[in-house]
C-alpha cells in the first residue's frame, strides 16, 4: 500500500522560518577601489558588498567554473555602467587577483571560502 503525502499549511498556522527577518551579520558597506581609466586616473568605482549580491545570478555563473563565478560577482558588484567602465580597460591578472583579494577580505571571506558558507 503506498500513500501521497501532500505538504499544505492553513494560512493562519506558524511558519516554520521567517526569511522576510533575516538580518545580515556584518555592516553592508561597499567597497571602492582606484582604477585609471583613459579620462580619468582617479576614477573611482564601487562594489556593493559581497553578501549583499543576488545570489541567482552569481550561481548562475558559478555553473561555468570558477573564472565565470569571479567574473560573475565583478558583474553584479560592480553594475551594469561600471561593468562596462571597468571593461574598457585592459587589466592584467595580477592586478584582478590582488582586486578579489581585497574584495573578499573587504567583504569578511577569506580565499575558497564563499559568502554563503557557515562557520562550522
Amino acid at each position: 500500500m503506498t500513500s501521497t503525502r501532500t505538504a499544505t499549511r492553513a494560512d493562519d498556522e506558524v511558519f516554520d522560518f521567517n526569511l522576510n527577518a533575516v538580518q545580515a551579520e556584518t555592516d553592508l558597506k561597499p567597497f571602492v577601489f582606484l582604477w585609471a581609466g583613459k579620462d580619468d586616473p582617479n576614477r573611482r568605482l564601487t562594489m556593493a558588498h559581497l553578501e549583499a549580491l543576488d545570489v541567482w545570478p552569481l550561481m548562475a555563473a558559478a555553473d561555468n567554473g570558477d573564472a565565470s563565478a569571479m567574473t560573475g560577482i565583478f558583474r553584479e558588484a560592480l553594475g551594469k555602467e561600471q561593468w562596462a567602465d571597468f571593461r574598457a580597460t585592459p587589466l592584467p591578472q595580477y592586478k584582478l587577483k590582488a582586486l578579489f583579494a581585497a574584495y573578499r577580505k573587504h567583504s569578511g571571506t577569506e580565499a575558497g571560502e564563499s559568502a554563503a558558507s557557515s562557520d562550522s
